[in-house]
């Protein structure tokens, strides 16, 4: 059975909807009888993506919205029209990302807009969205898309590591508040993508390489995670088992622990250790 709220006639939000992740979620959830608002800041972008739905799902039941989700007024503007079209939101999935390559002296704007986008969209768009969301009364779900990198942190995008860092903090939050919520029906979600190969991963490449999967592979693997309730949606590749993605999340947090220098896996007087560590020996 599928998550109560993924079901016919039930509104479903994706930012970042119109290519990637996004859009295969968008068309799993039409497939499933679900209205959709569809989101991005590419207009063009955006017809594109409602033309392949089309081949999915009635035009009635599907409206776009070009929102800058680093934009509190623009969040809001999007929920209000929303809410006028189809009564409310059951699904808030916050998957807009950009990932354009950061240094940690460079240019300001460049982390302002990454953190902007990848961060503050997520909180914008859950403290926006998830008042309404809880007055329905409903089963309803907010799926934040974060990043492996946002927990192990590796050395060389220091601004994505930061604005996905702080989706996980942020998730965390809100689902332990949403509990805590009397009556509330909405669960908060965390999803951590793979290898994907997407827009944003392809650099140029236009076939996917072997080791990365699908947008529709990481949906399934998302809506199955959602139906057993998982909150951390740690999704595999056809590189790295979750076995290995368990060991360099232990190592990550082994730092702190064991006292090493940080991100001591990419330090050379603990390169040695980190291969033992991942090997069991």
């Amino acid at each position: 059975m599928p998550h109560p709220a993924i079901t016919k006639d039930n509104v479903a939000v994706i930012t970042g909807g119109a290519s990637g992740i996004g859009l295969a979620a968008a068309k799993a959830f039409a497939r499933a009888g679900m209205k959709l608002c569809v989101v991005d800041v590419d207009q063009t972008r955006l017809a594109e993506a409602s033309t392949k739905l089309s081949s999915v799902t009635d035009a009635a039941n599907v409206m776009t919205s070009v929102t800058d989700v680093s934009k509190p007024e623009s969040v809001a503007e999007l929920e209000r029209a929303v809410r006028a079209r189809f009564g409310g939101t059951d699904i808030l999935m916050n998957n807009a990302g950009i990932q354009p390559g950061s240094t940690l002296f460079g240019e300001p704007d460049n982390w302002q807009r990454v953190i902007g986008v990848n961060m503050w969209g997520i909180i914008n768009g859950s403290r926006i969205f998830a008042p309404g969301m809880i007055a329905r009364g409903t089963a309803g779900l907010i799926v934040n898309t974060g990043s492996k990198q946002g927990i192990t942190t590796p050395p060389g995008d220091p601004a994505y590591n930061v604005s996905k860092a702080g989706v996980k903090a942020f998730t965390e939050a809100l689902q332990h508040e949403l509990r805590n919520t009397r009556d509330c029906r909405i669960t908060a979600h965390l999803l951590i993508p793979g290898f994907v190969f997407t827009g944003l991963t392809a650099k140029g490449r236009t076939e996917k390489p072997a080791g990365a999967w699908t947008p529709e592979q990481t949906v399934d693997f998302m809506l199955a995670r959602l139906e057993a309730g998982d909150f951390y949606i740690l999704c595999p590749d056809n590189d790295v088992p979750r076995e290995l993605d368990e060991k360099r999340m232990l190592w990550a947090a082994g730092d702190i622990v064991e006292n090493r220098p940080p991100l001591s896996r990419w330090h050379p007087d603990y390169a040695e250790a980190f291969k033992r560590f991942v090997e069991g020996t």
